[in-house]
């Protein structure tokens, strides 16, 4: 009966029965400590009353419970007259007169008592302490295995609901990079957990003008996947706020404008210890022209001509500082350029032997494969990255924007 289906109200109605009928007594209570409140609530009894059963509290410093606690078996012969009894007059309007309580002991640890009654004077025997000793025992092996079922059921539970928060939140991304002419765009994300805090988005702003944004919130799992949630939808607002012309000078008062309200929604929204970084670029398909600012996170990466060069311009992560300053620099796109937007789970993958995947290998990477469409580039990346780090577990988001200029493209 304990290892089978039954929940545990059910086993330990039955249990607290069992012991009334073998030891011929007249009720039976089972009680479970709160080890909160360090109280022992009623969880199961048979043959007592409603009005004897929420009678008052039973506390873990009761002698009589103490005593069940250090392994004794405590028979009280008389409920009414005994001064270690809390509440004589309930067991003598309930009509009981002697108790034994034993403790339901796991690995050594109290969890419980049964108490058994009768209506007179008894004198327990050897025999019947010792089945109530092992009815004690099969109820705490009820009650652990009913614990264990439900935590996972719990996690089960748990488990389902990170898969769907997933899921949301991956709705949440793009589910393709845009087309634009004269432009080859790829991207992205590699949760290491359900959810996490990795964000990016391509957003319009006028017919010859976009926003590219990559964003990694400090943290994991759903808290983070939460922060970058609200993270989102202030992004596409302030975005779809700006009046950009197209000029230079305007596209950066433009994305100054944009930074400054993030950084001020952040400095809102995040607590202590938790900030924001972000890359963040507006791109000019008509002046062929990026205005770009890295708010604290990785760089990205221009490659152009063989050559490399990290976009590093910008200042402090999001959600630090309301008065921070934020530099905005715009530069010339020519055609072949290439441009790597990553959040730092990329080059932070460890192999088993603890070394990191790192800057250098990933450069190594896009020197090497420059010439390559943008979605071949980045598949590359992630291959030569699984290759470094094997099957060795990561704790980190990956996402990766690659954005190529190609004049061919229409």
């Amino acid at each position: 009966m304990v290892a089978g289906a039954l929940s545990l109200e059910e086993v330990l109605d039955r249990l607290a029965e069992i012991a009334v009928n073998i030891i011929k007594v007249r009720a039976c209570s089972i009680r479970l400590l709160d080890e909160s409140t360090n109280e022992l609530k009623i969880s199961s009894t048979y043959g007592l009353s409603e009005l004897y059963k929420n009678k008052g509290d039973v506390s873990k410093d009761d002698p009589v419970i103490k005593e069940a606690f250090e392994g004794g078996a405590v028979v009280v012969n008389d409920m009414r007259k005994d001064s270690r009894v809390k509440y004589p007059l309930a067991a003598a309007r309930e009509g009981i007169a002697s108790q034994l309580t034993v403790a339901m002991m796991y690995k050594e640890k109290p969890i419980g008592v049964l108490r058994l009654y009768s209506p007179k004077v008894k004198r327990f025997s050897d025999n019947e302490v010792a089945l109530a000793r092992m009815v004690a025992s099969q109820c705490a092996v009820a009650i652990i295995n009913a614990r264990l079922y439900s935590e996972a059921i719990e996690g089960a539970h748990m488990k389902e609901q990170m898969r769907l928060a997933g899921v949301i939140q991956r709705r949440m991304l793009p589910k393709r990079a845009p087309k634009v002419p004269r432009f080859d765009i790829y991207a992205t994300y590699r949760p290491c957990f359900n959810v996490g805090g990795d964000l990016y988005d391509f957003i319009k702003v006028n017919e010859h003008t976009f926003v590219v944004a990559i964003a990694d919130v400090i943290g994991k799992g759903i808290p983070a996947a939460i922060m970058m949630a609200m993270f989102s939808g202030g992004l596409r607002a302030y975005v779809k706020q700006v009046d950009c012309k197209g000029s230079n000078n305007c596209s950066e008062l433009c994305l100054s404008d944009i930074v400054r309200s993030l950084n001020e929604k952040a400095c809102k929204d995040c607590r202590d210890g938790e900030f924001i970084t972000m890359f963040i670029a507006m791109i000019d398909v008509k002046a062929m022209t990026m205005t770009y600012c890295s708010c604290g996170h990785e760089p990205a990466i221009k490659l152009s001509k063989g050559s490399i060069q990290e976009l590093d311009q910008g200042g402090l992560v999001l959600g630090i500082d309301r008065d921070a300053s934020y530099t905005v620099t715009s530069i010339k796109l020519q055609d072949g350029d290439s441009f790597v937007l990553y959040t730092d789970g990329l080059i932070d993958a460890v192999n088993f032997d603890g070394k990191l995947w790192g800057l250098d290998n990933m450069l190594d990477v896009l020197a090497k494969y420059d010439n390559w469409s943008a979605e071949r580039m980045v598949k590359n990346l992630l291959r030569y990255r699984r290759r470094f780090v094997g099957l060795a577990p990561q704790l980190d988001d990956t996402s990766i924007v690659n954005i190529k200029v190609d004049v061919s493209k229409v």
